[in-house]
């Protein structure tokens, strides 16, 4: 454990001396911030137009109308934040040509690859944390279902769990931190969009490829519902591409 507690703090170090991480969080809350205001300025109007007609306040609820609007958009922004927070862990170290120095260090590749990982995740943490501020101020000012802020929370946690996985996978095959970042990006939104496809396969093809759409999962976690199906589902694409990660860095020790 010490050994990767080194490795997650020398990354995480590395993180916060440079000026990357402070630019990828700010422009993630930036437009966090930017949905926020655009969705809670729309119900608000929705809001005014129910008090000319009262029969519209039935349809206002600030779960449906504000917070699950507001994490589907931030999960589309992920698809960005994450492939730049993830595209430098290992190919950068290929490219200043010390990947090979760090294959030679007395740690296993477990450990380094966590240590990593753990760290990346820690600042997309750090990122969603700072959203907590526009639940706050919902909760201040009206009285919204804690329940399904808390697991939509946890659901777009687990999905970024499972982007920053995809993202030090395709940084361990290339030293191009673009490449990495780019097929990064591309996965991830291939998992992301693939649900669109359902509605126009049959019958038994459309259940499968809902079986793999990441959004399809987020949904239940939006609803304040936590299954284990969905929960299985993001912790199974995470250890399969941390499981990758590996191979890649053994098929690296035997090339070296």
């Amino acid at each position: 454990m010490r050994k990767l507690s080194a490795v997650y703090r020398k990354e995480l170090e590395h993180y916060f001396q440079s000026i990357s991480a402070y630019v990828m969080i700010s422009l993630f809350l930036a437009l966090a911030g930017y949905f926020f205001y655009s969705i809670f300025r729309y119900y608000n109007y929705l809001s005014f137009q129910a008090g000319r007609e009262p029969s519209l306040a039935d349809n206002l609820n600030l779960i449906e109308g504000v917070m699950r609007p507001l994490m589907s958009n931030v999960s589309v922004v992920l698809l960005f934040a994450i492939p730049m927070l993830t595209m430098r862990l290992l190919a950068e170290e290929k490219r200043q040509g010390t990947f090979e120095l760090l294959l030679t260090y007395p740690i296993s590749d477990f450990e380094a690859v966590m240590g990593k990982y753990l760290a990346a995740l820690s600042v997309f943490a750090v990122m969603l944390g700072g959203t907590l501020m526009y639940p706050a101020m919902l909760a201040i000012f009206s009285d919204p279902e804690t329940g399904p802020m808390v697991t939509s929370y946890i659901g777009l946690f687990l999905m970024g769990a499972s982007f920053v996985a995809m993202g030090i996978f395709f940084s361990s095959i290339t030293s191009s931190q673009i490449v990495a970042g780019a097929a990064t990006f591309a996965v991830a939104l291939f998992f992301l969009i693939i649900g669109w496809a359902a509605p126009f396969a049959g019958p038994t093809l459309s259940k499968v490829i809902a079986q793999f759409s990441i959004l399809e999962h987020f949904d239940s976690f939006s609803k304040g519902i936590v299954n284990l199906p969905d929960v299985t589902y993001y912790v199974f694409i995470t250890a399969f591409f941390i499981f990758m990660t590996l191979r890649s860095l053994e098929s690296s020790h035997w090339r070296t």
